[in-house]
């Protein structure tokens, strides 16, 4: 069984591999065209050397755009959206893999139509969003983005006025891949922090499980000093924190948001940290990105940094890992990891 690697570019952000089921193994006996559908140095970070070696025991590896070609795309940042005109141009392919986040902005209702089923790297990229979340967290219950602003001001905090992370009740919005991870290292950290967890498909039963208690929203923002969004943005989540439930958290407390920008109504945010009332950690934004001179960016209890929770820099690789197992995965006729369906899409980021 033999295949070529080619690579293309432009516009995208995950890790996903679609195949056709239909035909699926009537030319596993045949070389197959693997196309790399991302941008230049997003393919270099996300796959290396030898991890296309690895593909390339599969046939020839080559370059740049052949997607017409292919009967396997891997798609990344900077790949093109899966439109029926671009799949037109594919009537051999059969899979699809891409490598970064989400797969809401690849795909559209062409794919499905023709039958081509997608797999996600998205499990590759929850570590880095969970890891980056929990380091938030201790900042947050550590109060560190105030006092490091009152010692710019050369004000050394007073060993009564030092906040600690041991026993913070947090706030989970959303028991979602990261939100579970983001749980379990809570869980397992020596702080005992308690975790309140909000998500309609989860029932109290499962919460406990995930060492939690389930909470309606506006109990969960009144009893938590740190909340950490894990939710995805759907028409009934936009603003989910609107004026109204920022209002409810306790004063001192702390919006942390790795997950949409939409989901907090930012205009409510920007009154609420203005007034020194509550703090915010934001590496997503509404709008993203952000005007240059927009107020968060001058407030010093306010941190945003520009979508870098996911993998970023060496992280990178492991998407492109995870491409490549599912890639190997498919090629001998087993089943996909992170294989994702029409019907998920709502629910996912």
């Amino acid at each position: 069984m033999h295949a070529q690697i080619v690579a293309c570019g432009d516009d995208a952000g995950q890790c996903v591999f679609a195949h056709r089921e239909a035909g699926r193994g009537q030319r596993m006996n045949d070389a197959r065209t693997i196309v790399i559908a991302m941008g230049t140095d997003e393919a270099a970070a996300v796959l290396p050397s030898d991890l296309r070696n690895r593909l390339s025991a599969y046939g020839a590896v080559a370059e740049r755009d052949d997607i017409a070609a292919a009967d396997m795309l891997i798609t990344g940042w900077g790949s093109p959206r899966l439109t029926g005109e671009l799949l037109d141009s594919a009537p051999r392919l059969q899979a699809v893999i891409h490598a970064a986040g989400s797969v809401k902005r690849l795909l559209t209702a062409a794919v499905w139509e023709r039958g081509i089923v997608v797999s996600s790297a998205a499990d590759a990229n929850a570590g880095p969003v969970a890891d980056y979340t929990c380091a938030l967290i201790v900042l947050a219950a550590k109060k560190a983005l105030t006092t490091a602003a009152a010692y710019a001001d050369s004000h050394w905090p007073a060993f009564r006025d030092r906040a600690g992370a041991d026993a913070r009740t947090v706030g989970v919005v959303g028991a979602s891949r990261i939100g579970r991870l983001v749980m379990a290292r809570l869980r397992a950290a020596d702080a005992g922090y308690r975790i309140l967890l909000y998500d309609p498909y989860v029932s109290g039963a499962d919460a406990r499980r995930l060492g939690a208690e389930a909470v309606d929203l506006d109990t969960l923002c009144a009893d938590s000093s740190i909340i950490t969004l894990h939710a995805p943005e759907l028409p009934e989540t936009r603003q989910l924190l609107d004026a109204a439930r920022l209002a409810l958290i306790p004063d001192g407390g702390t919006v942390i948001n790795t997950a949409r920008g939409a989901l907090v109504d930012t205009g409510a945010l920007v009154r609420e940290c203005a007034s020194g009332r509550l703090d915010a950690f934001l590496d997503v934004t509404d709008p993203e990105p952000l005007q240059s001179g927009h107020p968060l960016f001058a407030l010093p209890n306010v941190l945003v940094t520009p979508h870098i929770a996911g993998a970023q820099g060496s992280e990178t690789r492991r998407l492109g890992e995870y491409a490549v197992e599912e890639a190997e995965r498919w090629m001998r006729g087993r089943q996909l990891l992170g294989r994702v369906k029409q019907e998920d899409l709502p629910r996912l980021a």
